[in-house]
């Protein structure tokens, strides 16, 4: 796990201090995360060079995982070696992960309190303005090429009619943007390598010898249970769904929701449609990645299956796993990764690759916005078969003025006055407390 060398004026308390501050406002999700880490490291304190910066982060797009959370890793790594990576990856996550843990206790004992129902019908209203406002957003930067596009047309039609499998999907796209970019790179808007004098040497020890150990501490719980609990455990499905789904989650917490919130919703039962958009919710309105509503699921999922422990027990050890396997995984790809970033602009195939993944992804939000329009928008929604087509059929009578009307407030705040999401999950709060507590 080595790297380069500290720079003398980044000490390591210097470190500790820069990252608690970024844990405690990286708000806005990735592309505000990334804004200010760069604010904080580049700008201000020059501990990090822009091209350095800039070739990290997509270096960390190539990774599934959040990528911002990967970039402060990477950035700890570069300072300080595998400690200053191990500090400025669990600071970026530690604040979030403790406000969502409060507020999924909470949200578990509340949950069929009326004044609770009525202020997260907002929430899920505001969440579906702000997860349409991320699908035209990303559709803009990435949608460039006509193949691109065709991609994301083809990722939402798999998904949304066809029900096939999400990973499949990314997988899928990968492969084809690889071939692509052997043979017409610029069909994916890929430039050609450029020649490069030096090629850094293949660190192989290193990365060997990190995910030995990485994989070791990611595997350690799942151990524990199926040795004291055994495979049939609510503990185990988490464990497993959630490292599953630690090695499919490119292009961020929007692309895998959907497939996360149809699994924790419809495969296992451990959630009801609404409560994912409410996770969601939580998750927009606190520090850290978006992908800490992994931890609201799995408390919810063991809180609800207890033995043999109390609920809250069961709920607080759901959680911790499933931020266990959700995280360390990132922490095995940078220390494992990291050393061989030099070496990526001669990859154009990753980088075909990437970008193929990229547009896969703006068709996976259409496939998770889709989906919870439906669900917030109609109290009622079966489904209709034919052949390999699977079609949502809502029930026309079950639809919910109020989320309707709160939903397009949300989008007039979210698109025309360009409130920030905090703002306009507080105003859409109040007004399902408001319309859902007067009807």
């Amino acid at each position: 796990m080595a790297s380069l060398a500290s720079p003398p004026s980044v000490t390591f308390p210097d470190l500790l201090r820069a990252f608690t501050r970024i844990g405690l406002l990286s708000f806005g999700g990735p592309a505000g995360q990334i804004a200010l880490m760069h604010r904080e490291l580049v700008d201000e304190r020059q501990w990090i060079a822009e091209e350095d910066f800039l070739h990290a982060l997509n270096f960390c797009h190539l990774l599934p995982g959040p990528e911002a959370q990967q970039l402060a890793t990477w950035i700890g790594w570069r300072l300080h070696g595998w400690r200053g990576g191990l500090a400025a990856g669990l600071l970026f996550v530690i604040p979030g992960a403790l406000i969502i843990l409060a507020l999924s206790v909470l949200y578990a004992i509340a949950a069929n309190l009326a004044w609770v129902a009525a202020l997260f019908l907002g929430v899920k209203a505001a969440v579906l303005a702000i997860v349409v406002q991320a699908l035209l957003r990303i559709a803009g930067r990435a949608l460039d090429t006509g193949l691109k596009r065709a991609l994301a047309a083809a990722a939402f039609a798999g998904l949304f009619l066809f029900d096939l499998p999400f990973p499949l999907i990314v997988l899928g796209a990968g492969v084809i943007g690889m071939a692509v970019a052997a043979v017409r790179p610029d069909l994916l808007a890929i430039k050609p390598a450029a020649a490069s004098a030096s090629v850094p040497g293949r660190p192989w020890r290193s990365t060997f010898l990190s995910l030995a150990v990485w994989g070791a501490v990611w595997a350690a719980p799942m151990a524990l249970i199926a040795v004291t609990l055994g495979q049939d455990h609510v503990l185990w499905e988490i464990g497993a769904f959630f490292s599953q789904l630690a090695v499919v989650t490119f292009g961020g917490a929007y692309a895998v929701l959907a497939y996360m919130a149809q699994e924790a919703v419809q495969g296992f039962g451990w959630l009801r449609p609404g409560e994912m958009a409410d996770g969601l919710g939580l998750a927009e309105t606190t520090p850290g990645p978006l992908i800490l509503v992994t931890q609201f699921v799995g408390y919810l999922a063991a809180f609800r299956a207890p033995e043999p422990f109390s609920p809250l027990v069961a709920g607080l050890l759901g959680a911790g796993l499933t931020t266990w396997v959700t995280f360390a995984p990132c922490f095995a790809w940078i220390f494992a990764f990291a050393p061989w970033i030099d070496r990526l602009g001669q990859a154009v195939r990753l980088k075909g690759g990437l970008a193929a993944v990229t547009a896969a992804v703006v068709g996976v939000i259409a496939n998770l916005t889709a989906w919870f329009a439906l669900h917030v928008l109609f109290a009622d929604v079966g489904q209709r078969q034919f052949g390999p087509l699977r079609l949502y059929w809502p029930d026309p009578a079950s639809f919910d003025w109020r989320a309707g009307l709160l939903a397009g407030i949300a989008g007039v705040l979210a698109f025309g006055l360009k409130w920030s999401v905090l703002r306009v999950l507080a105003v859409a709060g109040l007004g399902g407390l408001a319309v859902g507590l007067a009807s």
